[in-house]
């Protein structure tokens, strides 16, 4: 990608003197009494491949569908290239969308299915042919030109749909669960070949999607959803190990939630009260916090070390029971009880093809981990 900052890291969000190609201004879109999208306000740049990740009925489609003119905000601005979208119709809009139906026309060929836009654009007739070939190229489809969409594989449909979304060049591509009717190798597969041809054109995507592997694969950033707000927008990797809610953390991945009252240390260390009789969990919070405080302390299980004899290297160390195990074959997932009850994920390595499990069902184990493997969160 271009635009890459002093780090070399695509990043134009982090430079003050970019301007986004989408803004987002104090945006709400109500139906009757329900209000879907809530005074919003985001910026996507160029080149980005933005991805709006959220539960079924948060907002994000209503928030897509408004960004390529099906829908019109209650109040608010759209700006798309420093333009205010409100009297631009679907048609004039520098932008295409691509859905997960894929909607091609079963009569034409893939070629004739990729030219059916451009036939009704100004783009000269002399020009389309070659314009196909391109895309063709692009998408890897060129032994397919002359083939019917039902000749063709779903993975391969799916990329004729993308081809003619390309087509016109668009300066924004729309993708509404664009691989939601694959299965699951070949949606991993087309994840890379999405990123791929989103690099190759410089166009700026927006995803919409509730899989979160695959926001977390595509996607330069995230936007997490929730009842028509915006929680967090972030990288893939701070959003991962630097959830900003309860909510963020347990919708990103596995974690686990343990409830207690802070009590500073000094310097952002922090002890959490969280069960009688348990010793306190010592983490590091963001800020000092005022003793008393509400706060849940979230860990990702495979920051979690899993004992059989008690460690002696880390603060944090607790006692439990193997209540359950999920073997995912690279990885095992000890859920480990603990004696007031509370479940405790742990993952473990499968690194060696043949080793007996190391722990079974109802073994005494003992769980650990250091005092920045988890993080603290307030609301």
């Amino acid at each position: 990608m271009n635009d890459a900052n002093a780090s070399g890291v695509f990043a134009p969000w982090e430079d003050a003197d970019e301007k986004p190609l989408i803004e987002f201004r104090n945006v709400t879109k109500r139906f009757g009494d329900f209000t879907a999208i809530d005074d919003l306000s985001i910026n996507i740049y160029r080149q980005e491949f933005y991805a709006l990740l959220g539960p079924s009925g948060c907002g994000k489609t209503t928030l897509m569908r408004m960004l390529a003119g099906f829908e019109t905000p209650t109040e608010g601005q759209i700006l798309l290239d420093g333009q205010d979208m409100a009297a631009v119709p679907p048609n004039k809009r520098p932008t295409n969308m691509m859905f997960q139906s894929y909607a091609l026309f079963p009569h034409l060929t893939v070629a004739e299915n990729i030219a059916f836009g451009l036939k009704r654009s100004d783009m000269p007739k002399s020009e389309i042919a070659g314009r196909v070939d391109e895309m063709l190229r692009l998408t890897r489809l060129e032994q397919f030109g002359k083939r019917k969409p039902h000749q063709i594989s779903g993975g391969q449909r799916q990329r004729v749909a993308l081809a003619r979304s390309l087509a016109k060049a668009p300066k924004l591509l729309l993708l509404d669960e664009p691989l939601g009717a694959l299965d699951k190798k070949l949606r991993q597969e087309t994840q890379f070949e999405l990123m791929d041809i989103q690099e190759k054109t410089g166009t700026t995507f927006v995803i919409v999607t509730h899989d979160q592997e695959e926001a977390m694969t595509v996607a330069s950033r995230i936007a997490v959803m929730d009842a028509g707000r915006i929680i967090q927008v972030a990288t893939p990797d701070r959003l991962y190990e630097n959830p900003n809610t309860v909510y963020v953390a347990d919708f990103i991945g596995e974690i686990n939630l343990i409830e207690g009252k802070a009590e500073p240390l000094g310097d952002k260390l922090t002890e959490i009260h969280w069960a009688e009789g348990e010793v306190p969990i010592i983490g590091t919070a963001a800020e000092d916090l005022p003793k008393g405080t509400a706060c849940h302390f979230a860990i990702r299980p495979e920051k979690v070390a899993i004992s059989s004899e008690r460690p002696e290297t880390h603060a944090n160390a607790v006692q439990g029971r193997v209540h359950d195990i999920a073997y995912l074959g690279n990885i095992s997932t000890y859920h480990v009880e603990l004696k007031n009850g509370q479940i405790i994920k742990a993952q473990a390595a499968n690194n060696r093809r043949l080793s007996r499990r190391s722990f079974t069902w109802e073994d005494p184990v003992w769980l650990s981990w250091t005092d920045t493997a988890g993080v603290i969160l307030t609301e």
